[in-house]
Parts: C-alpha cells; structure tokens; sequence
C-alpha cells in the first residue's frame, strides 16, 4: 500500500538530570499535520494521516518505539490516497519531523528546564506485501512487544510503595537507580501530575504499549461484538443454545440466598484451630 511506513526511533534528551526518567515522561508528539502548501482542512480533503505504535523497553531502561504511519484517502483506509502522497514523501515528512520536534520540561527550585528531542537512531522503511518488511512480519513483532514489559530491564511486575526498601527486593544497580529517581522526582511539586512513584516499577512510563489514531484500523469495541456474535452463532448451530430473539433474556440458571456465616461444622473447625494451646506446667500431668 502507497504511504506505509515503518518508524523505528528513539529518544533522547538535551542537557538531562535524568534522562531516562525525563524521556519517559515528557515524550515529544510530532505534530498530528504537517503540510506544505497545503492548510489543514485542505490537506483533510485529500488525505487521512493514521498511525500506529507500539512501545518497547531496552536493556538500559529507556523506552523506544515503533510507528507504522499511513497515508489513505479521505475516507479512511477504503480510499486511496492522491498520487502525490507518496512513501517517499512520507518518509521525508517523518524525517523532518522527528528533526525539529522538541519538548520542554518544567524548571525546578534548583535546575532549569530541560530540552527533550527525538534521538539520532532514525530507521524508516517502507512496508509491503512481498518485499523484505511485509505486512506478516509487521504483525509479528506487534505480537511479539504484546508479551514484553520491563522486564529485560530488570525492574519489578509489581508498584512500589514508597516507604518500601529497595535494597531488599532483587534488583540491578541500574533498575534500582532510575526506580530511586522516579521516587525523588514524584516528590517534587512540578512533577506531581505525573504519578512517578505511583509507576516508578514501570521506570516512569504509564503508557498503553499500543496506541493508534483513530482512523487507523477497527476499535476494540467492534473487535469484541465480532467475538460476542460470533460466540452466539456457534453456540446456536451446535444446538447448544436455541435459536431466540436478540432482545430476549434467556435465563441459564439462579441464585438463591442460602445464608450468613459458617456452618456448624465450619465454626467447629474454626475454634479447634484459633483457640490459644495450653502448655504443660511444671509437676502437671506431663512430668
């Protein structure tokens, strides 16, 4: 398909006192348009800009990601984009975009804000139905960032409360290092919205590891009437369930109230095993 591309790129900051907890957070959003010659309603008469992204950890704790970025036509993936929105135009696009694309951090008591940009690692190519990055394999390595979280970090699946030790959980220096700085930072005020510390286990990143836009392909929602009809079908062609109207309650079973408590077999057990054990006194019945 004219106009797909894959984006490999990661982040990078200017100046940074942290810098893996500061890409994290304060992650650089290329601009949704940016056209020449073209005004934004014109440019929405012509084309769609979809996207789609996954994020994945490095050893080293910083997070990359990767973009498929789609030219269609005006009305979504079912028309085709003009002929001048080609892939090397897109690509072009993406280049300069990832160039120019800052962000800036707010300053604090004692540090000046810090300027956040894309880093140099830039890897756009073109994705196609038989060439050497093809759809199939796309699909793959989105299947396959599905599975990971930080783990090959070495951080933990798990929130830290802040008044945890972190010296008595199995950890890396590294992982330890940046789950320390989220804590500091999530204690200062600039960086309340945040919530480091409520995501200092994830090193600060609270993001989906998907996201798309929202024309880029189908929702969850219609993903899952799809599987709900489809359940329905199977379950009526196997005569499992009878064939009845959409707006029917078919009632499968109930419930009834059986009461509160324990039986007395239960409150039996119960006592045996909570009730304080007598101990043997000097010159009782066990000398």
């Amino acid at each position: 398909m004219p106009g797909l591309l894959r984006l490999h790129r990661q982040r990078a900051v200017q100046r940074p006192r942290s810098p893996a907890v500061e890409v994290l957070h304060r992650r650089p959003t290329p601009p949704r348009r940016q056209t020449a010659g073209l005004t934004r309603r014109e440019l929405r008469a012509q084309c769609t800009i979809s996207f789609a992204k996954v994020a994945e950890y490095q050893r080293r704790g910083v997070v990359h990601f990767h973009a498929v970025i789609r030219l269609d036509g005006p009305d979504g993936p079912d028309s085709p984009p003009p002929a001048w929105a080609t892939a090397e135009m897109l690509a072009d696009a993406v280049r300069h975009a990832a160039h120019a694309v800052t962000a800036t951090t707010p300053a604090t008591a004692d540090e000046p804000g810090q300027v956040l940009r894309w880093g140099r690692q830039l890897d756009v190519r073109e994705i196609t139905l038989d060439g050497e990055l093809s759809d199939q394999a796309v699909a793959g390595y989105i299947a396959k960032y599905a599975t990971k979280a930080a783990e090959c970090v070495g951080t933990l699946d798990r929130r830290i409360n802040p008044l945890n030790d972190l010296t008595a959980f199995d950890l890396r220096d590294h992982p330890r290092r940046l789950i320390a700085e989220c804590m500091r930072l999530g204690g200062l005020d600039e960086y309340v919205d945040l919530r480091l510390i409520q995501w200092a286990h994830m090193l600060g990143f609270r993001g989906h590891f998907s996201t798309r836009s929202r024309h880029y392909s189908t929702t969850m929602g219609a993903i899952r009437d799809e599987r709900r009809d489809h359940t329905r079908t199977n379950e009526i062609t196997t005569g499992r369930l009878p064939l009845f109207d959409e707006d029917t309650a078919l009632v499968i079973t109930h419930w009834e109230y059986a009461g509160k408590g324990l039986s007395a077999g239960d409150a039996l057990l119960l006592r045996a095993l909570t009730r304080p054990q007598l101990s043997s006194a000097p010159g009782g019945a066990d000398e």
